[in-house]
């Protein structure tokens, strides 16, 4: 089953984690074998698959990447499992993109566009901005706590470190795309590439 944003109202529960890719490669495998989401996270949380130092942490992870994970079909799963770190975390952010539609907009509107204008960094401004121009449409944005912005702020830009497609200091880095990955995101309609920052087709690396 495809778990994916289809109400109007941002789903906003991504304030921890980051970008789950070591938790992605145990829970994916676990899918494999099991090939039934309610299973695996009763397996993974049993067994603290994840290794959480509590329960309650090894539950709330094991649901996040569950969520995230779910947004892939099988075939995309079983490519995961075999995926390289570098192949993984541009999945992983991918995955982050479709299961949250707030994180895709910014990836799409402002890191990919910021690229292509040869702009070369990306600042916490940007993000703000970006919000304040969604609440017209997505009040549930003017509602957020102070904090809560600044956790969802935070953790797109680990993500977005984390996924190699930025440095600690806000520049852009290019996705360099695997032709294997590359493959995988442009049979979509509309391409997965459109979360990157990257050209169509250019910066494709071979296997």
């Amino acid at each position: 089953m495809i778990i994916t944003d289809t109400q109007d109202r941002y789903a906003l529960s991504f304030t921890t984690g980051g970008l789950l890719s070591r938790e992605a490669d145990v829970v994916a495998s676990a899918y494999l074998r099991e090939r039934d989401w309610g299973t695996v996270r009763r397996v993974v949380t049993e067994r603290n698959l994840l290794q959480a130092r509590t329960e309650s942490s090894s539950l709330r992870v094991t649901r996040e990447t569950i969520q995230r994970l779910s947004v892939f079909e099988d075939g995309e799963l079983e490519f995961l499992a075999v995926s390289s770190l570098t192949e993984r975390c541009h999945l992983m952010w991918v995955a982050a993109c479709r299961r949250y539609g707030l994180i895709g907009a910014f990836a799409e509107e402002v890191l990919r566009e910021r690229y292509l204008l040869l702009t070369p960094t990306l600042g916490v401004d940007d993000f703000d901005r970006f919000i304040t121009g969604k609440t017209l449409w997505h009040p549930e944005l003017d509602e957020l706590k102070a904090s809560t912005r600044t956790k969802l702020r935070q953790n797109v830009f680990r993500m977005l470190h984390e996924a190699g497609l930025s440095s600690p200091d806000g520049e852009i880095i290019p996705a360099v795309l695997s032709e294997r990955v590359h493959e995988m995101f442009a049979v979509r309609t509309p391409s997965d590439i459109r979360f990157l920052p990257t050209h169509l087709p250019a910066d494709v690396s071979p296997r």
